[in-house]
């Protein structure tokens, strides 16, 4: 559909609904408490899942309806001996030691004064059914009175942001199980702190805390994990809308606005659904929906409690014509603008929504047809073929077409000079700006931020030290880009298969990160000199020998790992990033020699173990598995730190645990059981055990992962040993001490015995509270014993 017929179809005669979704959010907004629904309570209970919420004694207040129901209420513990409870008890250790490490108990029993409390469910109508019981439950309208001039005003701001999620619930009609029940508790000890039930969520339950530090805002998850009753399903359970087929028509302007046009495929997976929710960059604004060519609602509002919650993007509903029938395909077309491109100056831009700058239901794979007109002067760059680019007056236009089905599509678009390099069959494209950014020109010693890790998703990154030298060429190694790029490429091709696309295209990103996109990777902009700002000290090779070779790499490799291969969680993410970085390794090893790689991991193992902005040692700040709960305001850099220092380490002691070529036949098998499949970690263990070698002390590698990846601990190892006996009956006993851990941490820790013409044993050496044994018969005695020589294992 054109956009003139778009435009007209919004402008018909639209049917009554049209307005519902805006009108129930306006109610929501402007809600208030009903004083004629004020009661004295005492021992009410409610229970969601496993929340366990006990208003001992106090006030309770509900709102007025909206939409027929009544969807907020607020208890006060304002008498004599008054109080409220609540409990939640995380299910598994890491979660425990997440809690614990915010509230310093393992479990969440507090005792609280007021709680705010927005619903979508059946709350109300239970609340009420217990009031019978106790013949101190009656109306207060008196006190209502003044319990709703209180606390009005809160539930308007708490409505603000929960407002899109409670007017998907009341469209849709939702059962009181898919609810959601999000509360605002103020105790004495914790002060207020959200704890919320959102069955949209993969983990509905979470509770933590929205924090403020160095004007940036955090959402400090305490605890998230799935309800009792999904933790009881066999299977995950499907999304329930399916999309595939984007074209995109997208418009950039000399002011660098973005205005697009995306067409999708859309399949439901049940029928009756009157509003389905997408995700969006917050930087662009949804202004119409149509489904199969009828106009439908758009709700979409501001919510950065929301936001935080959903990883940075902003949720909008579409209000659909008509309920959607299960299995049926609809065509969903978005009109949608914004600015999420950046001048940093001398037209060296910045994409800031680089995968999120269109309408998203989760990351699915689809094909995607792209069409862009943009400034003349400016190069575009997408994933996939070329089909078309043509000049259009001052504009010009550009087509690009994916073969294959990918997740998601990003863009970059600057000044471009370009280098070409073709290896193994396939296309490497390397875009540079032709100009230096005027962040770099200027001489200064100052060191750079973050000058070891990757993937920053943040716009607030953009490079802004100044260089420490004469300004560079940003063109020195652009044709050094390509080969490397196309180098690397062919080398993992050969191993790990075809990659997402046959045709990669790198472009510069002004900052200190990158990211590989299928068909497309953002190169920092200081991976295209000659020389690079350096770190003092010891970090200075390791910071080169990233921007110069490894971060080009790890990008590249992200076309197999998160392109191919995915995960469905953040909790699992982290294996992409860490296959990814260790596939750069592999390559380097190569490339550049053990040596590089042993820097590498040395740098790595020292950034764990540095104290982070908490006082404590980064690595402790929890499991690799948090993912992003790392990036919280007690530490913001332990997530970057644990997922790709720690990640790294984690592949390799896996490498050097199975041995080389079971190693590499453990990710070959890895790609061809999930190509463009979600993997977990889990499935990720069980793919691995079954490399493992021969009478394996860790045959299905579960000791292996409850240390290293579901726990937390980097050991001091020490070795003592003797040898008893007369040649040719000698026997080598020893001991293998761990310190510097917790007592339930379990390592197994290699031990090279090397007699006289070469032959070398190894002994693996299983390490716990106790210290662990080995015991070898030998007929000669050994030249050498060593503990560890190859960096089997991440220690001190």
């Amino acid at each position: 559909m054109p956009r003139w017929e778009l435009a007209l179809a919004l402008c018909l005669s639209a049917p009554g609904w049209a307005a519902e979704a805006d009108s129930l959010a306006r109610a929501i907004r402007e809600n208030s408490f009903d004083r004629q629904e004020c009661y004295r309570v005492r021992d009410l209970t409610l229970a969601i899942e496993d929340i366990k919420i006990y208003l001992t004694d106090g006030h309770l207040i509900f709102s007025r309806p909206v939409g027929g129901k009544r969807i907020a209420a607020v208890f006060v513990a304002d008498v004599e001996g008054g109080d409220a409870e609540v409990i939640l008890l995380p299910p598994d250790r890491a979660e425990r030691r997440s809690l614990a490490s915010y509230i310093h108990s393992p479990n969440l029993d507090e005792h609280f004064r007021t709680g705010m409390f927005l619903f979508s469910g059946d709350t109300y109508q239970k609340i009420l059914a217990q009031l019978p019981s106790n013949a101190t439950n009656k109306r207060a309208p008196d006190i209502g009175a003044l319990l709703e001039e209180q606390f009005s005003p809160m539930l308007r701001n708490l409505s603000e942001s929960y407002q899109t999620r409670l007017v998907l619930d009341l469209l849709n009609h939702t059962t009181d199980s898919e609810s959601v029940f999000a509360s605002v508790l103020d105790s004495v000890k914790l002060g207020a702190f959200d704890l919320v039930y959102d069955p949209q969520r993969a983990e509905p339950i979470i509770a933590g805390q929205m924090t403020s530090k160095d004007n940036r805002l955090f959402l400090d998850a305490w605890t998230s994990f799935k309800t009792r009753s999904m933790r009881n399903e066999s299977a995950p359970r499907p999304p329930d809308l399916a999309l595939s087929a984007y074209r995109i028509e997208a418009a950039i302007g000399s002011d660098l606005e973005l205005r697009a046009t995306t067409r999708v495929k859309v399949r439901p997976s049940h029928s009756g659904l009157r509003a389905v929710p997408f995700d969006i960059s917050p930087l662009m604004t949804v202004t119409a929906a149509t489904v199969d060519g009828q106009p439908a609602e758009v709700l979409q509002r501001e919510s950065p409690r929301g936001n935080a919650m959903r990883a940075g993007n902003e949720m909008f509903l579409v209000a659909v014509p008509e309920p959607l029938v299960a299995g049926r395909d609809y065509e969903f077309v978005f009109e949608h603008s914004g600015k999420v491109v950046f001048d940093t100056g001398d037209r060296v831009l910045f994409v800031t929504a680089r995968g999120n700058w269109y309408p998203l239901h989760g990351l699915q794979f689809a094909t995607y047809d792209l069409t862009f007109r943009h400034p003349k002067d400016l190069d575009l760059v997408a994933p996939g073929e070329l089909v078309d680019t043509r000049a259009a007056g001052d504009s010009r236009i550009t087509r690009f077409r994916t073969r294959s089905p990918i997740r998601f599509a990003g863009f970059n678009l600057g000044n471009y000079a370009r280098a070409r390099a073709e290896r193994g069959g396939y296309v490497v494209e390397v875009c540079a700006n032709r100009s230096l950014q005027p962040s770099l020109k200027a001489p200064s010693a100052l060191p750079m931020r973050e000058p070891i890790v990757t993937g920053s998703r943040r716009s607030s990154e953009i490079l802004s030290e100044p260089f420490p030298v004469t300004a560079p060429n940003p063109l020195d190694r652009l044709q050094e880009i390509a080969t490397g790029v196309a180098a690397a490429l062919e080398f993992m091709a050969s191993r790990f298969g075809p990659p997402a696309l046959d045709h990669l295209t790198v472009s510069p990103i002004p900052g200190t990160f990158g990211q590989g996109f299928p068909g497309l990777i953002y190169l920092s902009t200081l991976s295209y000199l000659k020389t690079v700002p350096r770190s003092a000290g010891s970090l200075a090779q390791a910071q080169e020998l990233f921007y110069q070779q490894v971060l080009q790499t790890h990008e590249t490799a992200h076309q197999w790992w998160g392109n191919r291969v995915t995960t469905g969680s953040y909790r699992d993410a982290w294996m992409m990033e860490a296959l990814a970085n260790y596939s750069a390794m592999l390559y380097l090893e190569k490339t550049a020699g053990t040596h590089a790689v042993d820097m590498m991991l040395d740098t790595y193992r020292n950034e764990l173990l540095a104290k982070g902005e908490s006082g404590q040692q980064v690595e402790s700040a929890g499991p690799i598995t948090m993912g992003t709960r790392l990036e919280s305001s007690q530490d913001p850099g332990a997530w970057r730190t644990v997922t790709y220092g720690k990640g790294t380490w984690i592949i390799h002691m896996l490498r050097r645990y199975l041995g080389d070529q079971r190693f590499a036949a453990m990710l070959a098998e890895v790609l061809k059981r999930y190509d463009h499949q979600e993997m977990s970690t889990e499935d990720f263990r069980r793919v691995a055990a079954r490399f493992t070698p021969p009478q394996s002390d860790d045959a299905d590698l579960g000791t292996f992962f409850d240390a290293w990846v579901y726990g937390t601990g980097i050991p001091a190892l020490k070795m003592n040993y003797s040898v008893k006996g007369k040649a040719p009956a000698l026997r080598l006993v020893g001991t293998v001490t761990q310190t510097e851990v917790e007592r339930d941490f379990t390592a197994l820790v290699p031990v090279e015995i090397h007699l006289p013409g070469g032959q070398v044993i190894t002994q693996w050496v299983r390490c716990d509270s106790e210290p662990g044994t080995f015991s070898v018969a030998l007929k000669q005695l050994p030249s050498r014993v060593i503990l560890d020589p190859d960096r089997a294992v991440l220690r001190r």
